[in-house]
């Protein structure tokens, strides 16, 4: 079949197993009834929707499912249409069968003549989970070779040290140089993104869990994002701060700022076109677009605002929100880009959809909101970018029926610019606070307040809140948890590495001083040998999980190799 992780026999009954994907399943349906009947199905990925049309069913038929979610089946003695709307009322449910569908498995219903359906398990499925606890191990042994390894080669090289020297007189040794002060916990976060952000592209093994949410709902790979966008913004303070002390004009700052936004946008844009420069349907946002517009707005807003020689107070009360109160004026600011982002959300009419519809379109709402995917977050993406330049894929397409939606598109840079702000709000902490204690103390009330908030505003629940986390249209609610994780998961590792120095950070480390490098190259090279290879139908987990962690691992060690040679690479 592929690994032996996911071993099972090649041929059941006349079934070739070989021929299933990745939590796919074979689905035997067996009918007695007098006349043909018609099966539909829904998943309970699809939210409000109606049950969908497979086929007709005469009398036996063998069908190829995912068992990616779970799902419903319904069989009818008639046709209703494409789906179960009003006219599915006129017709007669012959059955219901929800089967626990497993991958590899092999699955029986049988229909009497009567209309009582069974539903039996023919071939057990396979443990996909097994798979993933496996590569674990080897990730934990690779690690422990190599730690074993560079323990072992340190003390061989103090050993002929101390041959050469046996009398341990020192040679006279030249002053060390002050290496410039860096923060290692974020140079590490950040490359713990930028190495997730490999992985989850590389395809994670290809379980749901490590994927982006369909719509509503915050996964694995959805943090990843906007941790970046909001580390983009812990930096900006320190950056703008070290040149105004070196009294670079405020002007050049402000160009400097405007040239590295164009250039990232551009690079976004080229990126976009690795399979060919179509113009007419050329995407034109993207990732690195998204990280361009928010620095250009927020750093341009940090440097304007941004006062010379601010003097602490000295007072206990003052001194808690100084760190706030720099900041004032860029937070008036964010705070209208708020208002005005969900006044258009909210208030908008979109035509045909109505006003405040957050949901994806398709058959979501039993079909009722067919083409308003994002309400009007993709009514005004596609009003300012047009239908073919915006991403024709998206996360909710294949579930819903949906239409194209760009997940970074020109509307939802408000939030992110919102996002980008938190960051400089870290930043300002840092910059403020000297004392670790102070750092740590007031990154973890902001973590758990913004947390706190995103979980009301979506209502502690993944759908049906007033505003659901949604990654897509970037929601406020999205924004607040996703920092407020950043906030938290900062503070940790501020003292894990830079405090405790239990942990120095490495291997991520390396990444997260040329994440630019990486997330370019990984861009470019995702296809080509030897990044990315193939064998067989890569179709079982452990497969794609070793494929996916060759991957990562190539480039953890260009990061490491770069890191040795003193090469550093920023836009």
């Amino acid at each position: 079949m592929g690994s032996w992780v996911e071993q099972t026999v090649p041929e059941f009954r006349n079934l070739d197993l070989r021929r299933l994907g990745v939590d796919e399943a074979y689905l035997n349906v067996t009918s007695h009834f007098p006349t043909s009947l018609w099966l539909y199905s829904l998943s309970d990925e699809c939210h409000r929707c109606p049950y969908s049309r497979i086929q007709e069913i005469r009398r036996s038929h063998v069908l190829r499912t995912s068992t990616k979610f779970p799902t419903s089946w319904r069989f009818y003695d008639r046709d209703v249409g494409p789906y179960a709307l009003q006219a599915a009322q006129e017709a007669r449910i012959v059955c219901d069968v929800r089967p626990e569908m497993g991958e590899f498995g092999v699955y029986d219903v049988l229909i009497d003549n009567a209309g009582k359906c069974d539903v039996t398990t023919a071939l057990e499925p396979v443990n996909i989970y097994l798979p993933f606890v496996l590569f674990i191990i080897i990730i934990i042994a690779l690690v422990a070779t190599v730690r074993a390894t560079n323990i072992a080669r340190s003390w061989y090289k103090r050993r002929r040290e101390l041959q050469n020297n046996p009398d341990g007189v020192q040679e006279e040794e030249k002053p060390p140089e002050v290496p410039k002060k860096r923060l290692r916990s974020l140079d590490t976060f950040r490359g713990l993104c930028i190495v997730l952000m490999v992985f989850v592209n590389s395809g994670a093994g290809g379980y749901k869990a490590l994927e982006h949410a369909t719509w509503n709902g915050l996964h694995f790979a959805d943090v990843i994002f906007p941790w970046f966008l909001w580390i983009m913004g812990v930096c900006i303070p320190m950056s703008v701060k070290s040149q105004l002390v070196r009294s670079v004009p405020k002007k050049d700052i402000l160009l400097n700022v405007l040239r590295r936004s164009v250039t990232l946008f551009a690079i976004g844009v080229s990126l976009n076109t690795i399979w060919g420069a179509q113009l007419e349907n050329l995407r034109i946002f993207g990732v690195l677009q998204r990280f361009g517009v928010a620095y250009l707005v927020v750093g341009g807003l940090h440097v304007i605002f941004r006062k010379v020689g601010n003097i602490s107070p000295q007072n206990a009360l003052s001194r808690a929100v100084f760190d706030i109160r720099v900041l004032l004026p860029e937070w008036c600011v964010m705070l209208v880009l708020i208002t005005v982002h969900l006044a258009l959300a909210f208030g908008l009419s979109v035509p045909g959809c109505g006003r405040g519809y957050l949901g994806p379109g398709g058959m979501h709402e039993m079909t009722h909101y067919n083409h308003c995917i994002g309400g009007a977050t993709g009514y005004i993406d596609r009003k300012i970018l047009t239908l073919d330049h915006i991403y024709q894929h998206p996360t909710a397409k294949q579930v819903y029926g949906s239409e194209a939606f760009d997940p970074e598109g020109f509307f939802g840079c408000l939030l992110s610019i919102f996002q980008v702000f938190l960051g400089v709000q870290c930043g300002a902490i840092l910059l403020v606070h000297s004392d670790w204690r102070a750092r740590v103390k007031r990154w973890s009330v902001w973590g758990a307040v913004l947390a706190f908030v995103g979980g009301a505003l979506c209502e502690f629940r993944k759908e049906d809140g007033l505003i659901p986390i949604n990654k897509n249209m970037w929601s406020l609610s999205f924004v607040l948890v996703t920092s407020g994780m950043a906030f938290v998961l900062l503070a940790i590792m501020y003292i894990i590495v830079d405090v405790r120095g239990v942990w120095r950070g490495a291997p991520l480390v390396y990444a997260g001083m040329n994440a630019i490098v990486i997330y370019i190259g990984h861009q470019v090279f995702h296809r080509m040998l030897p990044w990315h290879w193939s064998i067989g139908p890569m179709n079982t987990h452990f497969v794609r999980l070793l494929e996916s962690g060759w991957n990562t691992m190539l480039w953890v060690g260009i990061a490491y190799y770069l890191y040795k040679r003193n090469l550093f690479y920023s836009i």
